[in-house]
């Protein structure tokens, strides 16, 4: 499969779902929400959000928007190849910010899609080199980025900030806040502390909770799901496979087992 690039605005209206490709979303005009998998953040123009494949997403557009979105399969010439390193792209969730040069390189790219747009037939090569470079620039500035001077992070706080907001959206706007840093510090140190994403931290503790209240508690899966961050129960359960290798029922009865061999004999 190839690239697909395009230009649309965002329904104002709040909708979701999950695809079976990677997606870039830059802001063009106005502003729009996302929030993938439960972590999100707001885009405007010259920002925009990396969505990985098979991730959650809820999003929603205010006012008089426009966004470029890049979809791209698994297989497309831009990830593949000599390229297959710029896949390390979608590892997680990530918002950014575009600097100048991007920003020259972004009304490039505009108007070549204008261009390709008053043509009788497009190449979709044409798609795969834009996208390439475009996924090429963002890798070498998202991977590189120089380590934020400061203090450390308080991971304690953090934490107990994480556990009391579990079940409502979280924004790495609210994490950042928390620490008294800009959202691009905050990520940055963040990686740097733990060795994961915002995102990743918050998933795992969402995912260590919601395992404990399945193996200490009978509550049904739809009230975990709600209690832990998750968007559905279908949401949990694809992320306990993904996390444990089995479904909730499978860790529920697990965790059933251990309590009753743990019972005192009568």
């Amino acid at each position: 499969m190839t690239s697909a690039i395009r230009q649309i605005p965002l329904d104002t209206a709040i909708h979701h779902h999950a695809h079976d490709f990677h997606q870039i979303v830059i802001g063009l005009r106005g502003e729009a929400e996302f929030e993938i998998e439960g972590l999100g953040g707001s885009i405007s123009a010259f920002s925009g959000c990396i969505v990985p494949a098979n991730h959650m997403h809820y999003y929603a557009g205010t006012g008089d928007n426009r966004q470029l979105i890049l979809d791209l399969p698994s297989d497309a010439f831009a990830v593949t190849g000599h390229h297959h390193e710029l896949v390390r792209l979608f590892d997680a969730p990530r918002f950014f910010a575009l600097d100048t040069s991007l920003r020259h390189y972004l009304d490039f790219l505009l108007h070549e899609l204008s261009l390709l747009s008053r043509q009788a037939s497009i190449d979709p090569i044409h798609h795969e080199r834009l996208a390439g470079t475009l996924l090429g620039s963002l890798h070498a500035r998202l991977a590189t980025e120089p380590p934020a001077p400061g203090r450390p992070l308080d991971l304690t706080a953090l934490d107990r900030f994480i556990d009391r907001h579990l079940g409502s959206r979280l924004r790495v706007a609210d994490l950042a806040a928390e620490a008294c840093l800009s959202e691009a510090h905050f990520s940055e140190r963040f990686r740097q502390r733990t060795g994961l994403s915002p995102w990743q931290y918050v998933m795992r503790r969402r995912l260590d909770c919601a395992r404990q209240m399945l193996q200490q508690s009978h509550l049904p899966l739809s009230e975990i799901a709600a209690l832990t961050g998750f968007t559905s129960q279908s949401a949990l359960s694809r992320a306990c496979r993904q996390a444990f290798g089995h479904p909730p029922s499978q860790l529920r009865r697990a965790g059933g087992q251990r309590l009753a061999s743990s019972a005192p004999c009568r």
